[in-house]
Parts: structure tokens; sequence; C-alpha cells
């Protein structure tokens, strides 16, 4: 499935990073990364494991401190940010983690309203109600908002996860492997959710993954990281037309047509 919808506007960068670097101990994982995100588009970075796709979007989100480099996002320079306006930034980036982090004791209705209550005190329940149907009907799960996390399959429990990331309208979405540990029917499903929430949600997204089925079907441009450095980047097609053999050995180990 290839990506045929984009609303992007490439005179409006949402995130801009020069020169980022950093290391763990004696490791470098990123030596000099530059990378732009434009309004309205699905950036999805490749790489092997353990090749920095996750510290990369760990530090946009201020999670992690870059040892080097200018990470500026939505027009403020994280590395300059006090502590109570980085929890404000926060509040407009959405962070769909891998494993959907619901709490487990929680319904999916209380999952969906803890965010709501700890960040937007001045909704009245009939708003909040009304925000919680509209998360749970743009990822198809209406029905499921009495369930327990531990009711629902494992694409369910991811679809819920977006829903959460939805619930208080972030700007930028960061995506970690959204299609892990799922069956290729349910990424398939996954894919295009994502695709929804970039086209009803006005969303600019950054998607790591090492699923090219993914990556194909929801990237508008696609990096690849390799040796700490995006070397490959453009369209699917662009960027695995190479004959470097560690671009084709991705290629020919992940992809699923």
């Amino acid at each position: 499935m290839k990506k045929e919808y984009s609303r992007i506007d490439k005179e409006k960068k949402v995130i801009s990073i020069r020169g980022l670097k950093k290391s763990f101990d004696e490791f470098e994982v990123l030596r000099g990364v530059d990378l732009d995100l434009f309004q309205g588009e699905n950036l999805v970075v490749l790489g092997r494991s353990g090749t920095g796709k996750s510290v990369l979007i760990k530090i946009i989100s201020g999670l992690l401190q870059a040892d080097e480099g200018d990470v500026m996002v939505l027009g403020s320079d994280i590395n300059r940010l006090t502590p109570k306006e980085l929890d404000a930034l926060r509040l407009k980036i959405g962070f769909s983690f891998q494993n959907s982090a619901l709490y487990d004791s929680m319904t999916v209705r209380e999952n969906l309203e803890f965010p709501l209550e700890r960040h937007a005190k001045e909704l009245t329940k009939n708003d909040r109600n009304r925000i919680i149907e509209l998360v749970l009907d743009a990822v198809g799960l209406s029905q499921s908002i009495n369930q327990m996390p531990s009711e629902l399959s494992g694409g369910q429990r991811k679809r819920i996860g977006i829903a959460r990331t939805l619930i208080l309208k972030p700007a930028i979405m960061l995506y970690d492997e959204p299609t892990a540990g799922l069956d290729p029917i349910t990424s398939i499903e996954i894919n295009k959710l994502i695709n929804d929430v970039q086209r009803r949600f006005n969303t600019s997204s950054i998607i790591i993954t090492h699923d090219l089925t993914c990556a194909r079907a929801t990237g508008d441009r696609i990096v690849m990281l390799l040796d700490g450095k995006f070397k490959r980047q453009g369209t699917f097609e662009e960027v695995f037309n190479s004959e470097d053999e560690r671009v084709r050995a991705f290629y020919n180990y992940n992809f699923i047509d």
C-alpha cells in the first residue's frame, strides 16, 4: 500500500535539528544528525536496532538531553527551556509508546479521561465525554469505552494508546515502532490509522520503525539512519534505489510486499 494523501506545508518547520550528537559512555549513537519535519508531514525514520531511532525522539520530547546540537520544536529551543516550559511543550507532543502504556487498572474511558483531568481541568464532564467519544470514534473503538485493557487485543490496545495520545490535541505525533508485535493484518490497520490521524487532526508525525510495509504505507518522506547519521532520504523508492549493501540488506531482510 503506497501513501497517496498528504497536506504538507514546506514553508513551516515544526521540528528543526542541526548537528545533533548523543553518546552513552564511549558509544556514539548519533553523530551529527540534521533533520526537518514540516507541518502536516509524516516522516519515517528507519534504521536497525540500536542505531539511535528511539534516542532521537526522546531528545525531541525532552526525555533525554543531547550532548551537542540544536533542537527546535514548535519554535522553542529544547536546550534552553525551563522545566515548566518543557512540560508545557510536551503537552503539544503526542508520544505513542511501543507498549501502548495503558493503565491496566483503569477502563478505556478512565485511561482517556486521566490526561484531561490532569491537564484540562477547566473542562466540564460533558466536554470530557464529548472529547473521549471523538477520539474513540477516530480510532474505531467507540464500543470499547467500558472495557479493561486486558480485554483488548494487541491492536486494540495500540489504538487506545493512540486515542489517549490524541486526547490533548497534540501538534506533533511521535510513534515508536507502531506495528511492533502485531500480525500483518492488524499492522495494515494501524498504518491506515496513522494516515487517518494525519488527515483528520492535521498532525505532523515522526514514525520510528524497522517495518518497511509501515514505512511505505505511512511515510511522505523517509530517512535512514546509518552510522549515526541520515545517509538516505526521500520517498520509499528513492531511499531504496541504492547500491549500498547495507541499504539493500535492510530491504531484503525486512520488506514484505
